[in-house]
């Protein structure tokens, strides 16, 4: 059973807005169809068939400091240190977690998005 959690649907929310801001609405119903018909198919037949998120080396403090918490977090959940996985799809990134006969959808995120609101910072 894949489950879709609060943060994965404010993403979708998130990445929706972004596709029409550059002038892309349609992109986001191709997002739907791709999830709909093959990532959540996928993910139902081969849980794990996405890498292990925490495989990866970090390369700043920030990140360190940033997986030892998400680390902790995760072992409150479930003792499979690589139960966060990521599934690469054409253009977005999806964090899953398959724990307890469940598959969680996590996050996910445009490749294009940026993390910071640069204009919000400084103005327009």
């Amino acid at each position: 059973m894949v489950k879709l959690t609060t943060n994965f649907e404010r993403n979708l929310e998130g990445i929706e807005f972004f596709l029409t801001e550059v002038q892309a609405p349609l992109a986001f119903d191709g997002l739907l169809d791709e999830l709909l018909e093959t990532v959540i198919s996928n993910l139902g037949r081969f849980p794990e068939m996405g890498r292990p998120f925490m495989a990866r080396q970090p390369r700043s403090v920030e990140t360190t400091n940033a997986l030892a918490t998400l680390r902790t977090k995760l072992s409150a959940l479930t003792p499979d240190t690589d139960a966060l996985r990521e599934y690469v799809l054409k253009d977005y990134l999806l964090l899953y977690a398959p724990i307890g006969g469940a598959i969680y959808l996590l996050a996910i995120r445009h490749q294009r998005q940026l993390s910071f609101d640069f204009e919000g910072h400084w103005g327009r």
